[in-house]
């Protein structure tokens, strides 16, 4: 029997999943590794931690499920983006990787926007903003700053790029992965070549640009598997997952609900928003694309409100005493921006509100409004997307929040869709397996690959009486949170 094995590489932690060729999970380990975080700006890590951690987590779930190494046919390999690691002429690291959160190159982005238009930058790259975490930051920082370390470097690698390397000895990254380097261009898949220059870098010391499960390189590693085992590239962790959860077809939209909230929209050409309030992406497919929406705080309200005002209370109880409140909270809604606003509407320093308390509202009446609210914060980003020309039929929700029936209960009534959840619970570990069935050519391509592999748990209907409270309540929401965002101020 064929197996596929799937390699996350997380912020905190790598994954590796051991999958059978339908899709049904067969082992899982994780192991972690700490950042280090000398400076409230600086966040980096030791390369070896991924690679060592990746060591284990393979062998781990090799031990475990006692599966003969020729069986093991592929392995997918995906990551978060804009981590930014640097190898010399001989493939070994020159310094500590900079950790996509890492924001020291606060200057360095104001360089380049300052050399670059912004309507350029988002034409090419899909990128609507400039900040310090993208990844041609780093490389600026670095040369601002470490000028003789970086004549030495000989490749500029992400994390995913970095583990195939380590795993394949060859030089290789996904196409998906790439547009927020901000030297990716969108328009013509390949680097862009204005932006290189700026950087003072060549097309020789970046990877070979790959399309997603395709043209794998042969496993070379002693890492317990066939030499003949093929390891291929998959786009960034959320769009890996969006794969996972099924989404290969325009239209589709995805939604992860766990510490923030994140969208992943499909379409079959380049959406540009004219008011460049989100990113533009490369899905898996060639050929199509997807925005990302994003919000800051949606499962972590939740757990702030747990610790805080729980009153010892877990999740659970919460939860159950939240299903005995009406829909709307009885009057109360909450404004779910404690970490700022930033889509659709984007203000940094907005904050969070609880409005509407009276003496009759209890504890259970604060955790289903807050779950209204990042319902309706949903909402108002899918939208957003109609705007643009995206419209959802039915939403697949993931992450944590998909664990919660009462959740995605108010989910479905408040956007007036069919919501469904994956049976797979490690949607990203399940998209980098699909890509590598198809990379090893099990499936002949990506729709045949997730027709097999990829299931549906459970489906949720909107409640017709209580779609139309939901739209009235909306309107609240919507009326509150434009009287309130322009009063905290950084509005933009």
């Amino acid at each position: 029997m064929q197996y596929l094995m799937a390699l996350d590489i997380g912020t905190s932690a790598v994954k590796a999943a051991l999958f059978d060729v339908g899709g049904r999970l067969v082992a899982l380990d994780s192991q972690e590794y700490q950042l280090e975080k000398p400076r409230p700006d600086i966040l980096e890590i030791d390369p070896e931690a991924y690679w060592t951690a990746v060591q284990a987590a393979v062998a781990s779930i090799v031990a475990a499920s006692a599966v003969a190494a020729e069986d093991v046919v592929s392995i997918g390999v995906t990551s978060q983006g804009e981590t930014l690691i640097v190898l010399d002429d001989a493939g070994r690291p020159l310094r500590k990787a900079i950790v996509w959160l890492d924001n020291r190159a606060v200057e360095e982005a104001r360089q380049i926007a300052a050399a670059f238009d912004a309507d350029e930058v988002y034409r090419r790259t899909g990128q609507h903003e400039i900040v310090p975490g993208w990844t041609a930051a780093k490389i600026l920082w670095i040369r601002n700053h470490e000028a003789q370390l970086f004549k030495q470097v000989a490749r500029f690698l992400m994390v995913e790029d970095y583990i195939i390397y380590r795993l394949t000895g060859e030089y290789v990254t996904d196409h998906a992965i790439n547009p927020s380097t901000l030297y990716y261009d969108l328009t013509q898949s390949d680097w862009w070549d204005e932006m290189l220059a700026f950087l003072g870098i060549s097309r020789s010391q970046l990877p070979q640009l790959r399309f997603s499960g395709r043209d794998g390189a042969v496993l070379r590693a002693s890492i317990g598997l066939s030499s003949n085992t093929t390891v291929v590239s998959t786009p960034m962790d959320q769009i890996t997952g969006a794969v996972g959860a099924g989404n290969v077809q325009p239209g589709s939209i995805t939604e992860t609900t766990g510490s923030a909230l994140g969208i992943c929209a499909n379409a079959s050409d380049p959406l540009y928003d004219p008011h460049k309030r989100v990113g533009l992406y490369r899905h898996a497919l060639p050929g199509s694309y997807v925005v990302l929406p994003w919000v800051p705080t949606a499962g972590m309200i939740l757990r702030w409100f747990r610790d805080e005002l729980g009153g010892g209370a877990g999740f659970e109880q919460l939860c159950a005493e939240a299903m005995n409140v009406p829909a709307g909270s009885d009057g109360l809604l909450v404004l779910p921006h404690f970490s700022g606003a930033v889509s659709p509407r984007v203000n940094p320093a907005a904050r969070g509100v609880i409005y509407g308390l009276s003496l009759g509202h209890t504890r259970a009446h604060i955790v289903r409004a807050v779950m209204e609210s990042v319902a309706f914060m949903l909402k108002e980003n899918l939208d957003m997307l109609e705007t643009l020309g995206l419209h959802a039929g039915r939403i697949c929700s993931m992450g944590g929040g998909a664990r919660n029936d009462l959740w995605l209960q108010i989910k479905a009534n408040v956007l007036d869709r069919t919501v469904v959840t994956p049976e797979a619970q490690e949607s990203t570990c399940l998209g980098a397996a699909v890509l590598a069935a198809v990379g090893a050519g099990i499936y002949g391509g990506l729709d045949e690959a997730v027709r097999a592999m990829v299931r549906m748990r459970r489906e949720f209907a909107p409640q017709p009486e209580l779609v139309s409270c939901y739209a009235d309540t909306y309107q609240d929401y919507l009326q509150l949170n434009g009287m309130l965002l322009p009063t905290f101020g950084g509005k933009r």
